[in-house]
């Protein structure tokens, strides 16, 4: 007698999301005011003013760019603002704080632009694994999405899940 193995995994509805199919791609950039602070700690008004007269801005064309300060110095709100002011039109996306942060940023932007209609009712696997730098941020991000929509949402691979979700009955 011939064994017939089925595929449960199959057969289960499962709806796999990567995220790596939305990946953010590009270059990312990061200005450190910390570089251009007196002794480390202190932002000079007119040396920053300086700084930036002469920086080239236009190796960000094209760029999102994150800006902050990684030193324990009190920058004064205005300094982002001109750095931001100067970026205008040049990148693509200007945020302040670290390269973390524009991370998340990114990936909100991009996942917000998913028509999540066809995983309406859907029972999902968001895929755990992949070869690009997928965030925590882009997980989280996707869960917030489809949470309200969703019957279920399990992490890692329709073999092998981690519960998430489960809507209510």
């Amino acid at each position: 007698m011939e064994e017939v193995f089925v595929n449960k995994v199959a057969n289960s509805g499962l709806i796999t999301f990567n995220l790596e199919e939305y990946f953010p791609a590009g270059e990312r950039k990061y200005i450190d005011i910390k570089e251009v602070l007196f002794m480390g700690m202190v932002l000079k008004e007119k040396d920053f003013r300086d700084w930036v007269k002469a920086h080239d801005w236009l190796q960000y064309q094209g760029c999102p760019v994150a800006v902050g300060c990684s030193a324990d110095a009190i920058v004064p709100t205005w300094a982002y603002m001109l750095l931001t002011s100067k970026l205008s039109g040049i990148a693509t996306e200007v945020v302040f704080g670290d390269l973390q942060a524009l991370e998340a940023v990114l990936w909100r932007s991009a996942l917000s632009r998913i028509d999540l209609s066809p995983f309406k009712e859907g029972k999902i696997v968001v895929k755990g694994c992949g070869d690009l730098p997928v965030t925590a941020a882009a997980y989280a991000e996707i869960t917030r999405l489809l949470t309200p929509i969703v019957k279920s949402i399990m992490y890692g691979e329709p073999c092998s899940t981690v519960p998430v979700f489960k809507a209510k009955s």
